[in-house]
């Protein structure tokens, strides 16, 4: 009985040390896959994400995109929006998270962001935040689900 109290007591102390051996820059996916999307490196991009089971949700159709495939689907499908629409440039433009909780080996964090593109040539403009999920996964965190939110395209000022 001692060896078990004992061993939940290391178990007590530690932990912390251990989860402390994480990243502690939870932003650092999120900067990996916005920088990587705006550089159009897809390679780095999608090395942000977590394994298994991935959900993206956006303004386009179909909107919801889900499973270990999401990023790679959303992508494609980013593409697609963007030819119909003649949509070009796209560039998001982020600032530092206005919310971040973490519990364990999860995190869900809320940034401020600005998607700057040219439609048919026309500078616009949407302002919006996206929330992420993301997962500690061989030591460092991974996005696991993100969503973006924002008001209507504008013309860019």
């Amino acid at each position: 009985m001692r060896k078990i109290i004992l061993a939940l007591l290391v178990c007590a102390i530690f932990t912390p040390f251990a989860m402390s051996a994480v990243t502690p820059d939870v932003m650092a996916p999120i900067r990996q896959f916005i920088d990587g999307f705006n550089k159009g490196d897809t390679k780095s991009a999608f090395a942000a994400y977590a394994t298994g089971d991935i959900s993206i949700v956006d303004e386009f159709a179909p909107y919801r995109w889900l499973g270990p495939h999401a990023p790679q689907d959303w992508s494609a499908a980013y593409d697609k929006h963007a030819q119909a629409t003649g949509v070009t440039d796209g560039v998001v433009k982020y600032g530092a998270s206005t919310r971040t909780e973490i519990a364990n080996d999860a995190a869900y964090v809320v940034i401020p962001t600005t998607y700057l593109y040219k439609e048919h040539g026309h500078p616009m403009a949407e302002e919006g935040q996206v929330a992420l999920v993301l997962h500690v996964q061989t030591g460092a965190w991974k996005i696991s689900s993100w969503t973006w939110t924002g008001v209507k395209p504008h013309p860019a000022k």
